[in-house]
């Protein structure tokens, strides 16, 4: 991250810029709730300092705002969020979403060891996820696809990959788990006939999807369950979730990361399988022995 960057924009956020002053980024990120004079004014600094706010450590916001760190933490509990990195790893991506892709390298600025800094930055995702989301949230998750009677997972563009990975895995354990990674008639085709007893898992990061927002609502009004793994945990998606999993998505270029995103499926298919030991492993024996008869590998 480029850190001079930081502090040019907390300047002149707090002047007023035109679009990010009146809050309009937030979107539904903070909610209308009773604030003390301490949280007003933390509030108020994340609401005219959108880069600030979503990268600056705990200290500098409390500096800022004339209030001890411990204000901060329970200023993002008292809104909702498990703490303060909970909060602002909801501020960062929409704060990633308001600016230009081009605009993210400027953000990133350059690195001297890309590979190094690329893990080194998905390592602080995954911990940031693993930290997101409780053990219950991802057993009741899990709980919803072993029951289900069948399974449609939804990915597009990068956000297909982790979605390839559940239905592909899903599948080799005997799950009745489907793909579908395209958007438009595709996409309401493979959706229009969900309802209770259905789940649809939808994996959508960084900018949301209108199609994919628009058939999760409509598969939630006609009961079936659906499942987001989504860096907001506020919004459309959210709200149209039953079962909500927050992972944390920014890359160090003008991409996003979908490796906590991986990992979080690889847990869930790890429970998947556990639900159902013997269909799952009576299932991948049928696999293995198909990639024989099909002489698929080399050995």
């Amino acid at each position: 991250m480029n850190t001079n960057a930081i502090t040019e924009t907390g300047a002149a956020g707090e002047a007023g810029e035109a679009g990010t002053s009146s809050g309009a980024w937030l979107g539904d990120a903070l909610p209308d709730v009773p604030l003390t004079k301490a949280q007003s004014r933390v509030v108020e600094i994340i609401t005219r300092n959108p880069q600030l706010s979503s990268y600056a450590d705990i200290a500098e916001i409390a500096q800022r705002a004339d209030v001890n760190n411990s204000s901060v933490v329970r200023t993002a509990q008292h809104l909702g969020y498990r703490g303060w990195p909970d909060l602002q790893r909801e501020l960062r991506s929409r704060y990633l979403v308001m600016i230009s892709t081009e605009d993210t390298l400027t953000e990133h600025g350059e690195h001297r060891s890309p590979l190094r800094e690329a893990i080194t930055h998905d390592i602080e995702n995954l911990r940031l996820t693993l930290d997101s989301n409780t053990s219950e949230e991802a057993e009741a998750a899990i709980a919803a696809m072993a029951a289900a009677k069948s399974i449609t997972v939804v990915g597009i563009g990068s956000f297909a990959g982790p979605a390839g990975v559940m239905a592909h895995l899903g599948s080799t354990m005997g799950y009745p788990i489907t793909l579908e990674n395209r958007a438009g008639v595709h996409l309401a085709s493979s959706t229009n006939s969900l309802g209770p007893g259905d789940v649809l898992v939808v994996i959508n990061m960084w900018r949301s999807v209108k199609h994919i927002i628009i058939a999760a609502e409509a598969a939630k009004q006609a009961g079936a369950t659906v499942i987001a793994i989504s860096d907001l945990r506020r919004g459309r998606l959210a709200t149209a979730a039953d079962h909500l999993l927050v992972v944390a998505s920014e890359g160090i270029s003008f991409f996003q990361s979908v490796t906590a995103a991986n990992s979080l499926v690889y847990g869930l298919l790890a429970g998947m399988e556990a639900a159902h030991p013997e269909r799952s492993r009576a299932a991948i024996r049928r696999t293995q022995q198909l990639w024989k008869d099909l002489d698929i590998y080399l050995d």
